[in-house]
């Protein structure tokens, strides 16, 4: 299994990119996880499950893995593409889309 190492996206509940800025390393599950019979919930009895490191760049994050000796995974980062628009574009009488008010 390979550990995984990516650059998380901005959460959909924030304007701004502070939290998506670090780097950050996962490891492989080495157990499956299983459905606990009496509460139903699931459960895993692999403690690495839980582990989120984060790095301040990607560099720190592969010289961690290497030096761990992990394979790893490096996951591209998806750059947001930025869509100025003008609070007057809503009153444009040459709109495409219906006239709402």
């Amino acid at each position: 299994m390979y550990a995984r190492i990516y650059q998380p996206a901005k959460s959909a509940m924030q304007s701004g990119e502070a939290l998506s800025r670090y780097w950050v390393l996962e490891y492989p599950p080495s157990k499956p996880r299983r459905i606990e019979p009496l509460m139903g919930w699931t459960s895993s009895g692999d403690q690495n499950a839980q582990i989120r490191l984060k790095f301040p760049t990607r560099e720190e994050a592969l010289a961690y893995a290497r030096a761990q000796g992990l394979s790893y995974i490096l996951a591209a980062p998806h750059k947001r593409v930025h869509r100025p628009k003008a609070y007057a574009d809503n009153f444009r009488t040459d709109r495409l889309e219906r006239w709402t008010h």
